[in-house]
């Protein structure tokens, strides 16, 4: 019962409203302050009438100190013209050049996901089909059912979570070409909330019957992954962060699913990430090298389901695994990479996961909680670093 029965607030809700107006005031989140270290520099920034770079915050890869709060980020539109990264809508638009069967759906996100693109080239083959993420689901499957190649588009909580059961019943067990398309995973829409976030995804997507489970890794492997796409059989979830991604492929790669790509060599250790995690752990792999010599692969392990075994097993020939996901701690790409060590008899390989936790995530920018989790280049170093120490 959320408040007492004479209609007076109950002893919970009054002490959840003093809290509120604490932290309102001391300016930090619940769980500690994730950003609080900088709450003076945040103030000042703000006080002095600087405008902070949004791109930069949002993809994880800003220097200094981050406000919480910028009137622009909105509507997760705020800096479209800034973003060369998010090129879905284009990509899709070009594609549809050469292919009538492709039809583009969203579900009131055509602003921040950049399907307007698509919609202004190709009207005819666009449907907006309102704040209905379920419903734009069938919709797309009933599509796909009468010959098209189908891409249904909204934020990642909304599409793998609130509608499982439809990319489930719908899409993956009639096998029909749906590209469920979920974007702003993970933590990327950091100042939105739990009801927003996007960390259990792969988990519930990886356990579905053929369904193909892919995580994009910046705008030109987006690229490679829409093309490849195109004539796959079955039903896909593609996961992708916010469109600010910083570049790992200066060339659109040639993806193809359940392979794998090396994008560092290296003996001495190997990284298994996917999505956001692989350019920090390319950052990471090079500052080791350069401070210590340790020669450590990077495996971006873009398809998470079916997971590219070959490739864990050449990780695990390095005698030390590190894993990397954007994700919670559970039944993610790390528990995907240890059942694959387990069941391919890799069993004396040293292993960390550096994840999400079990838990709910604070409220604040994407840079920042990235680094609380150890999932920027800082953290992913400090965890190479006791890998290769702990175990050397």
């Amino acid at each position: 019962m959320s408040a007492a029965s004479d209609g007076r607030p109950s002893e919970r809700q009054r002490a959840g409203a003093a809290m509120g107006r604490e932290l309102s005031e001391r300016g930090r989140s619940p769980q500690g302050g994730v950003v609080s270290a900088a709450s003076d520099d945040l103030r000042s920034t703000a006080d002095s009438g600087d405008v902070q770079d949004t791109a930069e915050v949002f993809r994880g890869t800003a220097s200094g100190a981050t406000r919480l709060r910028d009137e622009r980020s909105s509507d997760g539109s705020d800096q479209q013209r800034a973003i060369p990264a998010f090129v879905l809508g284009e990509e899709l638009a070009d594609l549809a050049d050469h292919d009538d069967r492709i039809a583009v759906l969203t579900a009131d996100l055509a602003k921040a996901n950049r399907l307007n693109d698509f919609a202004g080239r190709h009207p005819d083959r666009f449907f907006n089909l309102g704040i209905a993420e379920k419903n734009m689901i069938t919709v797309a499957a009933g599509m796909a059912a009468s010959g098209m190649v189908t891409y249904a588009a909204t934020f990642a909580s909304f599409s793998a979570l609130l509608g499982c059961e439809q990319i489930r019943t719908d899409c993956a067990y009639p096998h029909l070409p749906v590209r469920v398309i979920g974007h702003h995973s993970g933590m990327s829409m950091g100042f939105y909330g739990t009801s927003h976030h996007a960390l259990e995804d792969l988990g519930i997507m990886r356990t579905i019957a053929d369904l193909t489970v892919v995580c994009a890794t910046d705008a030109n492997h987006l690229r490679g992954v829409l093309r490849a796409s195109v004539d796959h059989p079955g039903a896909m979830y593609i996961r992708l962060g916010r469109g600010r991604d910083p570049e790992v492929y200066g060339d659109v790669p040639d993806v193809r699913f359940g392979e794998a790509i090396r994008v560092v060599d290296g003996g001495d250790a190997a990284i298994v990430a996917t999505g956001s995690t692989v350019h920090p752990s390319v950052a990471a792999a090079q500052r080791l090298r350069a401070e210590t010599g340790a020669a450590v692969a990077v495996y971006d392990m873009h398809t998470v389901k079916p997971l590219d075994t070959g490739a864990v097993a050449a990780a695990a020939r390095t005698g030390r695994v590190l894993v990397a996901e954007e994700h919670n701690h559970t039944n993610g790409l790390g528990t995907a990479v240890v059942e694959a060590l387990f069941d391919g008899g890799h069993h004396d390989v040293r292993v960390r996961r550096v994840d999400v936790p079990d838990e709910h995530v604070p409220i604040g920018p994407p840079a920042a909680l990235y680094a609380h989790y150890g999932l920027d280049a800082d953290g992913l170093l400090a965890a190479l670093r006791q890998l290769l120490d702990t175990y050397t």
